[in-house]
């Protein structure tokens, strides 16, 4: 038994003969009545009583042609399915990101736009430090993420650059850098950051910005007195405003805590980029993944351009 037997059946037994039913499916009388027959063998159940005017259903062939409009119906609907999900409308899509990444605008809006655009795509979220999203990404438990600086490069795996922005020093608000008259728009001198206590998010999360940060300190000669090691950005942030130190935060993150830290930009020539990164399996470039990067192009060269 196959589809076509199936659907062979669902014409004759709807037009109640066996010549007209062969005209609309555009095949001869005789090899539709073999098809006919044939499956009646092999069901062993006699589906059509034949008449010299054509044909009635007998009382299994009235049960078997509901069965068959459900199978056929059940096909139709998994095929449709299937399409769906091959043109990347309909499926499961795993996404996670960092705290610090979640916190750019962009993230919820390509996450909005997705729900509204392609309302077939199922999405399951999660946050992470940046090392734990991209070993998730590898064994294929994440589709993509959203980070900041990559932590480890491993084969296999792309990292895409969306969106940039400056890092921004983040202070107590009692701190000697936060208070007036310096208005918050005044660049800080790197040399400032001299004996101060900072607050870094490194391993296992994301050492990438602060590395970069100790690495400008050390070429420039200024040596922090102390460091506080955290694995979230919004550690670092609850560290900041209980005055336990101080760090650099993507601009984005700028408003958080805004009652008790203060957020100021560094010096030009000490400037530090937080880039925003979507990490994803190089060879899953179809189905839900594909329609996702598309879209998150899209809307990073949106924002971009405003």
């Amino acid at each position: 038994m196959d589809l076509r037997q199936l659907r062979y059946f669902v014409t004759v037994a709807e037009t109640g003969h066996v010549t007209r039913a062969a005209e609309l499916l555009g095949m001869q009388q005789p090899p539709l009545s073999q098809q006919i027959k044939a499956l009646e063998q092999e069901l062993g159940l006699a589906l059509l009583h034949r008449h010299p005017k054509g044909v009635s259903l007998t009382d299994g062939g009235r049960q078997f042609l509901d069965e068959a409009k459900r199978l056929l119906r059940d096909y139709t609907e998994m095929r449709d399915r299937m399409a769906r999900l091959a043109g990347g409308q309909h499926g499961l899509l795993a996404i996670g990101f960092t705290s610090s990444a979640a916190a750019h605008a962009f993230t919820p809006a390509v996450l909005r736009a997705c729900r509204g655009e392609h309302p077939g795509i199922a999405l399951t979220m999660t946050e992470d430090h940046a090392a734990g999203l991209i070993d998730a990404v590898v064994k294929s438990r994440l589709h993509c993420a959203f980070l900041r600086v990559p932590v480890a490069r491993p084969d296999g795996i792309s990292f895409e650059t969306l969106l940039t922005e400056p890092a921004l020093l983040a202070l107590p608000l009692d701190h000697r850098l936060a208070q007036a008259p310096r208005p918050t728009t005044t660049p800080v001198p790197l040399a400032e950051l001299q004996d101060e206590d900072l607050i870094l998010v490194r391993r296992p999360g994301a050492p990438g910005l602060y590395a970069n940060l100790l690495a400008l300190c050390e070429r420039h000669g200024v040596r922090p007195r102390s460091f506080i090691e955290v694995d979230r950005m919004m550690m670092n942030l609850n560290l900041i405003a209980a005055g336990a130190g101080i760090s650099v935060v993507p601009a984005s993150m700028r408003g958080m805590h805004a009652h008790s830290v203060v957020f100021r930009p560094l010096e030009k020539q000490a400037r530090l980029e937080a880039p925003l990164t979507l990490a994803y399996r190089s060879h899953d470039q179809e189905g839900p993944t594909a329609t996702f990067l598309a879209l998150a192009r899209r809307i990073a060269q949106d924002h971009r351009d405003a």
